[in-house]
């Protein structure tokens, strides 16, 4: 089961979206140098159906994205809940931001509009780094993937 740690509304982590941000704990990476270390415990609040619908009515006319921040630990969940949220919420973006080198065996990509991939490598440095290892995806209709990312 996801769990929910905490959230945000934040205006940096998808390009030209306004993301409802849910940090997932159990982060099962424990990348060196990472900068959300609380997300390796086990804490937060179960991630349901009812949760993400209290949490996302809240801030609807708010935000265009919802980016799951992690969980890694359960994909099959995260593909579940995303298309939870796009059948309940349609005009809403989905994201996930992984620490996975590539995507797991079976996860449909066309859940998502954005994948972020690639574990945090602080020798390499984040996103904004151009000699990042992790690289951004727009997920197209076809399920193909368009790079965001500089590196």
């Amino acid at each position: 089961m996801l769990k929910c740690y905490s959230y945000d509304i934040v205006c940096q982590e998808i390009p030209d979206e306004i993301s409802l941000a849910v940090n997932i704990s159990c982060c099962p990476n424990r990348c060196p140098g990472c900068h959300s270390q609380w997300l390796w415990e086990d804490k937060g609040e179960p991630m349901t159906e009812e949760m993400l619908s209290a949490l996302i009515g809240s801030y609807s006319s708010a935000v265009t994205c919802f980016c799951f921040m992690g969980g890694d630990a359960d994909p099959a969940e995260i593909q579940k809940m995303a298309i939870f949220i796009r059948q309940k919420f349609p005009g809403l973006k989905t994201a996930w931001y992984s620490g996975r080198e590539e995507l797991p065996e079976g996860f449909d990509p066309k859940v998502m509009d954005y994948i972020k991939l690639g574990p945090y490598k602080e020798a390499l440095g984040g996103l904004k780094f151009p000699t990042t290892n992790q690289a951004l995806y727009r997920i197209e209709k076809d399920g193909s993937f368009t790079k965001l990312t500089i590196s």
